[in-house]
Order: structure tokens, then sequence, then C-alpha cells
């Protein structure tokens, strides 16, 4: 069981990040905030994909007043992403934003990081530091050492901070985002050993949600491994969606997150096999598709690990020559032919 690290809560409307609480999944909207319509839907359909928190984009005065609009159409707390101007920052507060965000590489005038941070505190409103290697202007140039730009995204973070801190205001979530899998992994290392504030990861620019995935599992469940970590979003390209989809698989697999719906277990195959597992497990797959409970379901392809995973599993198909047995929870119940697994697995499941 992973031992999460120690530290303060911080409320997000209705939802609070800290080392008491689930790691929060977020992501963003990746439309227009000025559609009303379309930024609204996209919020609940990641709201019912599993997203905590919601991330929108407030670059212009319109996207504001849109934005205070969309916040009374939905239930999951808003974050708004401000660069650059802290006008938008204070606007975003006053329409309802839970937390907003706030990139060093961007908004580095003193007074303004006061008077956001007056404001934040009057309506009670957490702030993300987003520290973003793109946006360090002195790491702009591609043979600056890693060492070095671990150093200066730290040194970054750290002045940002000491001016929240004086102004007594610690509603504070830090992020340091790279698009390099090792310097995030190192950077929040050492993020974690310097502050007690609760940490948000993701890598920037992962690509495409296909090739998203590995360097974002690589990165994060490094990380939340170690117990670094309390809310992650995956950045990738297209539907954000896709982004819950691999976050809450990344969370799954180290036990951060309780799943709703069936695990699919399916033997590689190797020279063994004699039954097509992948035609079949994919016959399984969509037949459990529609169940929404944390059933373990495992189609194996020989009797090497099939028996083993039978007995762990919920329901269990184990393949041979021209046929398959089904074991429900370990004891064997019939053998049928391949064309009959999707019929009887239905009827077994509604058993479950």
């Amino acid at each position: 069981m992973i031992k999460r690290r120690k530290t303060r809560i911080v409320s997000i409307g209705s939802v609070k990040i800290g080392s008491s609480q689930p790691v929060a999944i977020q992501s963003m909207t990746k439309v227009a905030t000025t559609d009303i319509e379309r930024c609204t839907e996209q919020i609940k359909q990641l709201a019912e994909a599993g997203c905590s928190l919601v991330r929108v984009a407030i670059p212009r005065r319109a996207d504001s007043e849109a934005f205070a609009k969309i916040v009374r159409r939905v239930k999951v707390p808003l974050i708004a992403d401000i660069h650059f101007s802290a006008e938008r920052a204070i606007e975003a507060i006053e329409a309802g934003a839970a937390k907003i965000r706030l990139n060093p590489g961007n908004i580095k005038r003193q007074s303004d990081i006061e008077q956001i941070i007056d404001a934040a505190k009057m309506h009670k409103v957490a702030i993300r530091i987003g520290v973003n290697e793109a946006s360090i202007r002195d790491l702009t140039k591609s043979d600056v050492p890693t060492t070095k730009r671990i150093t200066l995204m730290l040194a970054e973070m750290k002045k940002y901070v000491r001016i929240f801190e004086k102004r007594k205001f610690r509603q504070l979530v830090l992020s340091v985002k790279s698009s390099d899998c090792l310097r995030t992994i190192e950077t929040n290392r050492r993020i974690a050993e310097e502050f007690d504030y609760p940490i948000h990861l993701g890598l920037t620019h992962a690509g495409l949600p296909e090739d998203a995935a590995i360097p974002s599992a690589v990165a994060l469940g490094t990380l939340l491994a170690e117990g670094i970590g309390d809310t992650v979003r995956v950045s990738a390209a297209g539907d954000p969606v896709e982004e819950v989809i691999i976050a809450k698989q990344i969370l799954y697999a180290l036990g951060l997150f309780k799943q709703q719906k069936p695990e699919l277990i399916v033997c590689p195959t190797c020279g063994r096999t004699e039954i097509d597992i992948v035609s079949l497990a994919r016959v399984v797959k969509k037949a459990i598709a529609p169940v929404k409970k944390p059933l373990r379901i495992a189609v194996m392809g020989c009797i090497v690990n099939g028996p083993g995973e039978a007995a762990d599993a919920d329901l269990a198909i184990c393949g041979g020559k021209d046929k398959a047995f089904i074991y429900r929870r370990g004891e064997k119940i019939t053998a049928c032919n391949q064309k009959d697994i999707a019929a009887i697995l239905t009827r077994e499941l509604k058993k479950l």
C-alpha cells in the first residue's frame, strides 16, 4: 500500500485535496470558453467520466463573462487558467472560480500578485502556482543542462511561494511541469522535499492520447508510487475525456482509484494457445461494457496461468482447442463452444 506524503489540506470548492484525501483527477476544456453551450457540455462529460475538477482558459474579458455563466450551470468545481493578466484572475475569482492557476513565468509584478492574493483571500479561493519549464526565459535554449533546469524551476517556485506566505496565504497547490519525464520526476521530488503544500502532477505537451499514455504513466506513476501527488492531469491532444480515462488507469494500477466497472485480464498468448484469444477478448469486452460493477474478468488461453487467474476472478474463460471452460469465482461451471461464450457470459454476469 502506498504511503502518501503528508501535506496540508486545501479546499477547492466542494473538493478537498491533500494527503488524507483521494487523489483528484482533473482535466481542461478544449473549446472556446465563450461558446457557453459547448463548454458547459464538455464540463459535464468530464464530470461524468470521473473528473473531480475542471480547468477553463480565461484569456480575454469576454471569457471572464462567459465563465461567470458557466459556473452557475455546472456542479463540478472550476479552475480558471490565467496567464499574463492579473485583471483576468480577479474577474475569474469574482465570477465564482474555485481555484485559479497562475504561471510565475508570465505574471511577475509583485503588486499584481498581491492584488490576486487579496481577492482570493476575500472569496476563499485556492491558487495553484504552476511553474512551466517552457515559460522560464532562461530555459528556452536547448543546451541548458538538466541540473540547471531543475534548479531554476525550483528557484522560480520558491520566489513565488515566498510572496504568498508573506501575505499569509496558504491555500496553495504547487506544480512544476516539463515535457520531459525525468525532469518532471526529479523536480517534483525536490518540490515535495521543500514544501508541505499539495502537489498537482502532470506532463506538458504529452502528445496524442496513444502517445501520451506511456510517458504520463511513467512520470505520474513513479511520483505517485513514492507518495508524491494529490491531484493529476494527463495532457493529451483531442477529446479531454481521454485524459480522464488514462488518469484513472494510472491511479487504478497503483491502488489509488476504485473502479466502478469490470477489469478485464487477458492472456498475452504464446505458442501453447489453441484458441483466438484476441477475438475472444474483444467479444468479452463488448459483453461486459454495460456493467457498472468492479468485477474481475479473465480471458486465458492455456492451462499454465488459466486456472490461477480463474481462481482469482469473478468470471474466467479458459480457452482450449475448439472450446472454452467457464469459471465463476474459481469454480468451473460449464464448458462451451466459442460461439456460445458471449451468451453464457452475459447470463453469468446477471447472477453476479
